[in-house]
């Protein structure tokens, strides 16, 4: 990541053709990709992540093999800007990540359940760090470069025998071996518990936290006190809304705010 807090944006992919939503073909969702691309880019941002956010309902375990690949062209045609790439691979298929990572040049990966389990609309999703740490191990060094942003307590879910978020952080990143861990809301676009964070943060001072929902003009100065870095995609859409294409000037608003820091 290339600055000290680092605004990652997010690319929420339409419906990629062979889900049950999907509606436009595939030359137009990379059409939409490349325009939210630029979009953030011009907007001052650096660092994008690609999901595959208009696939839901979401698949519980790994994802058909169109996905990995269709992920993957997309992936080399936002690359081809100039931007620093992520990667998430909804609901959780850490695998296809890495894969996919590692084929674009990747930095990162995000992975919703890296250690424990959660209860989520899926069903029981269950962590597979082990798996996950092994096969970036497996496909080389530039895999191996790969950091791992894994969530803590992670939205649209119930954690299952979780103490407590500190509990969960503390295992995520010394017996999950993540580099980053990623608070959130309970839902897309809802914001977090300040004072939670700002416990966080006294808990672990030298564990790189990243914000991972709810993110605004109105609370970004306030969050990242206390976060170093922060994942954005709702508000970065025009209107907050999710349906529309991202908006060059919430973009530059925002990042000029982070910069005020």
């Amino acid at each position: 990541m290339r600055k000290t807090k680092p605004i990652i944006g997010v690319i929420h992919l339409l419906p990629l053709p062979g889900s049950p939503c999907a509606s436009h073909s595939f030359e137009y969702v990379i059409e939409r990709a490349i325009f939210d691309a630029q979009a953030l880019q011009e907007g001052g941002v650096e660092l994008v992540i690609i999901e595959n956010f208009g696939d839901a309902p979401f698949v519980r375990g790994r994802v058909d093999p169109h996905v990995v690949s269709m992920m993957t062209v997309i992936g080399m045609k936002i690359r081809e800007l100039g931007l620093e790439l992520g990667v998430n691979v909804l609901r959780n298929d850490a695998h296809a990540a890495v894969a996919i990572a590692s084929a674009i040049g990747a930095s990162l990966i995000r992975v919703n359940v890296h250690t424990g389990a959660a209860w989520t609309d899926q069903g029981l999703i269950q962590g597979d760090a082990y798996q996950t740490l092994l096969y970036k191990k497996q496909l080389g060094l530039t895999a191996e470069r790969i950091q791992i942003a894994a969530d803590i307590m992670v939205k649209h879910a119930t954690p299952a025998g979780t103490r407590n978020m500190l509990d969960a952080a503390k295992d995520t990143v010394y017996r999950g071996r993540a580099d980053s861990i990623i608070v959130t809301g309970a839902a897309t676009g809802a914001t977090i518990d300040i004072e939670e964070l700002i416990e966080l943060r006294k808990a672990l001072p030298d564990v790189s936290i990243l914000i991972g929902s709810g993110v605004n003009a109105s609370n970004v100065t306030q969050i990242m006190k206390y976060a170093d870095g922060a994942i954005v995609g709702t508000y970065f859409h025009a209107e907050s809304d999710l349906s529309k294409p991202l908006d060059v000037e919430r973009v530059r608003t925002l990042m000029r705010l982070v910069e005020s820091v």
